[in-house]
């Protein structure tokens, strides 16, 4: 059988964490969202939220709603691995999904702020692989605040205020896409997914796979 129709092989690798951040309107929910439909190899990682649900959002798909008193239910019972409150607004990641996915060795997607990926990299930093998103300018990030008419002018005030301290931790992020073409920042985005794959310490498989070309009779 011919290299180009023979099966590929399958080398065991630990799951991923890919953090994607970025202040509101850069587009890390839109990169996330494609890359989910793109690739079958990465599940999304859920959050709760006490934020108001979106006419656009649907429950347990974008964010699990929930009422304060619920969040801090699950805060206080440690099952978030991480949480944060922005905007006024509680985020969290419940810890049994993605415990499950990572010891099924199953890569797991967080569309989390800098506050969530400072405490997962603190965590379980070795898993994490941490990518932020830049707008190309303030200006453009206030257009497309305005442009996606979700957010009342308050809101958009609000985050746009907190853009400039949430793009100071750009520095604690493995890699940075500056997203001033869509297609171009999430080919870039899928390509970090790629070879952080390959990376030689996340392929535990591979001790087995070379020892067996080592040993391999080939005659």
């Amino acid at each position: 059988m011919s290299s180009a129709t023979a099966s590929p092989i399958t080398i065991a690798r630990r799951g991923l964490m890919i953090v994607i951040s970025s202040p509101s309107g850069a587009g890390k929910s839109t990169i996330a969202r494609n890359l989910l439909a793109k690739d079958p190899e990465l599940s999304i990682s859920v959050s709760v939220t006490t934020r108001q649900r979106r006419h656009s959002e649907i429950e347990g798909q974008h964010y699990y709603f929930k009422t304060v008193r619920e969040f801090e239910a699950l805060r206080a019972t440690e099952s978030l691995l991480e949480w944060a409150e922005v905007h006024g607004n509680y985020y969290g990641t419940p810890r049994d999904a993605v415990e499950a996915a990572m010891a099924e060795g199953r890569d797991m997607l967080f569309d989390i702020d800098w506050q969530g990926a400072q405490q997962l990299q603190e965590k379980m930093a070795g898993d994490v692989v941490s990518i932020f998103i830049l707008p190309p300018s303030m200006a453009e990030l206030q257009s497309r605040l305005h442009r996606r008419a979700e957010d009342s002018e308050e809101v958009i005030a609000t985050r746009l205020a907190n853009s400039r301290a949430e793009i100071e931790h750009w520095r604690e992020y493995d890699y940075i896409v500056v997203n001033d073409d869509l297609d171009r920042a999430f080919k870039s985005v899928r390509a970090i997914v790629k070879a952080e794959r390959l990376r030689r310490d996340r392929r535990p498989g591979l001790f087995e796979f070379v020892n067996d070309l080592l040993t391999e009779d080939p005659f």
